[in-house]
């Protein structure tokens, strides 16, 4: 997916200039105009900073030209829309419910990927299995790595990170709630 032509016309779409969505989000047009041109990749909690002055969800954003296909509870594993960026892949459930209050992720985070230097924060709680590989997960100042079939679960509030050590892809299954996604 194209973020940097997306995000251009998601805010033409709400009549937003660069300059205005750029004073919303406490930013320089000149960012907005990058992310736009696909000069800088930004994190997801930088897009979702960026969307939140638009506003659109980032499930929206990765999501709102995905062809209705009812009202079926399940989804095949093509169904699952990729809602990340630069290296880590989050694959969405259940983007089809509309009034969603939770967010459900297949997380896949190639060897040596992670979330970004600086650490993630939001609203709720966040919990998760590993399933495949081992996860370094910070939260606060506590940091622990975590292989298949160990968990976590922690209030979003406290800034948070992920970074795949290993050599293989690490797989997460993770839910938060209100969803981010």
């Amino acid at each position: 997916m194209d973020i940097g032509i997306r995000l251009q016309a998601v805010r033409k779409s709400k009549g937003l200039s660069q300059r205005e969505l750029a004073k919303r989000v406490g930013v320089t047009n000149s960012t907005i105009s990058l992310i736009e041109q696909n000069k800088v990749s930004p994190s997801i909690s930088s897009l979702k900073k960026v969307l939140d002055g638009i506003p659109i969800s980032l499930a929206d954003f990765f999501t709102q030209d995905l062809e209705d296909v009812g009202d079926s509870p399940y989804y095949a594993a093509g169904e699952l829309p990729d809602v990340g960026n630069n290296d880590i892949h989050y694959f969405l459930v259940g983007h089809r419910s509309r009034n969603r209050r939770m967010c459900v992720l297949r997380e896949v985070m190639p060897p040596g990927s992670d979330t970004g230097e600086s650490m993630i924060t939001h609203e709720g709680e966040e919990g998760g299995v590993v399933v495949q590989g081992r996860v370094e997960i910070t939260v606060g100042a506590l940091r622990r790595v975590l292989g298949p079939g160990e968990a976590y679960y922690f209030e979003c509030r406290q800034p948070h990170r992920f970074r795949n050590l290993g050599d293989d892809d690490a797989v997460i299954i993770s839910a938060s709630t209100p969803p981010t996604f």
